[in-house]
């Protein structure tokens, strides 16, 4: 549990620095979410530990004081980045590239296990951290739309084959935004006497909120940077759900409906230190398996996982070159799904066996007496 709670706070111990000092603590800031990361998850091979029930409480500490402390750097961060602020030419582009990110790989790892949570407060600060990026339909599109349907054409946040991230991109924001809005207002017709403000009203009050925040901190380049920090964040939240279910794809059943979710319909990656910044976002089949699990308790299963050929943030910095992109992945997808076909059509053939046999047995049975 040690290095989840090491990582994510020493990288934002220095993004705070470089808030207020700027210099070479902004480059020390930018190399501690790309090269740093890049670095370790290849020089050392630590074995990824097995998932740890035990650790369940501590998870619910770290993730709220990782949640606080987002809503403190955000607004920092915009501060530092104004006329008002510290930072200007080379070291402000490096803090903001360093903000985005992390706010992208971190804060929204970090705001994902929250809106995972039973508990009111947890799910609520959530909430709020995906409001301040802007992005607050995540909270709801999220659990009611993704999982429900990822690996299938009814989930806008996963890619199939073929498709690039820029197109996907806009795809995904746009789609889960309306889908999320149309299950939560389905939710609350079917719901008798539903109370409350619909969740929509919120999300989209709390970046009203946010933005404000900024004007207030320095008019309306505070709410420029905001909004430049937030859609970084969220082009790195959209990557992660393009990288990590790229072109794999539930099969249909004769009834029209698609198969259950299982291990093979999300990319993985084994790599220790960005599973231990990314609070082990990549472990994302047991995830989708197991959404209840906190994220000590994720487990991977190389057999019958796709995992990725390199670490998670790597991959999607691939993903931003298409070709390249698709020269690494497409075979990988395409033998998943051959796999696919293979075990379907293997039950198919247990299956008609199976009734053969039965019916074999039958008519013995009948001629025997």
């Amino acid at each position: 549990m040690a290095r989840f709670v090491l990582i994510p706070f020493l990288t934002l111990a220095l993004l705070a620095t470089a808030c207020l000092l700027g210099g070479w603590w902004s480059v020390a800031a930018l190399i501690s979410v790309t090269a740093l990361v890049a670095g370790l998850d290849r020089l050392v091979s630590a074995p990824p530990p097995e998932g740890n029930a035990d650790s369940a409480g501590s998870a619910d500490r770290l993730t709220t004081a990782l949640g606080l402390a987002h809503l403190a750097l955000m607004p920092l961060g915009v501060w530092a980045l104004t006329a008002n602020g510290r930072l200007e030419g080379a070291a402000a582009v490096v803090t903001a590239l360093a903000l985005g990110l992390f706010f992208g790989q971190v804060s929204n790892s970090n705001a994902h296990e929250l809106i995972h949570r039973s508990a009111r407060w947890p799910r609520r600060l959530g909430v709020a951290v995906y409001a301040t990026l802007l992005f607050g339909h995540h909270a709801s599109a999220h659990p009611k739309v993704h999982h429900v349907h990822v690996a299938t054409p009814r989930d806008p946040n996963s890619a199939p084959l073929g498709m690039g991230f820029y197109h996907f991109w806009p795809r995904a924001w746009i789609g889960s935004f309306r889908a999320g809005l149309a299950a939560e207002t389905r939710m609350r017709r079917a719901a008798t006497g539903a109370r409350g403000v619909h969740p929509y009203v919120i999300y989209v009050a709390g970046a009203c909120l946010s933005l404000w925040i900024g004007w207030l901190i320095a008019g309306l380049s505070g709410v420029v940077i905001w909004l430049a920090l937030a859609s970084y964040a969220q082009m790195q939240l959209i990557l992660s759900d393009y990288v990590q279910h790229y072109g794999l794809e539930r099969a249909r059943r004769a009834d029209g409906g698609y198969e259950p979710a299982g291990p093979r319909h999300s990319w993985n990656a084994p790599q220790w230190y960005s599973s231990a910044l990314m609070l082990n976002a990549p472990r994302h089949s047991d995830h989708h398996q197991n959404p209840l699990k906190t994220f000590p308790e994720l487990e991977l299963d190389h057999a019958t996982m796709p995992m990725l050929p390199r670490s998670l943030p790597v991959m999607a910095s691939i993903a931003l070159i298409p070709p390249l992109w698709r020269r690494m992945m497409d075979k990988r997808a395409r033998k998943w799904s051959a796999q696919d076909s293979a075990g379907d059509r293997s039950a198919s053939l247990r299956k008609t066996a199976g009734a053969a046999t039965g019916a074999l047995g039958s008519a013995q049975a009948h001629l025997s007496h």
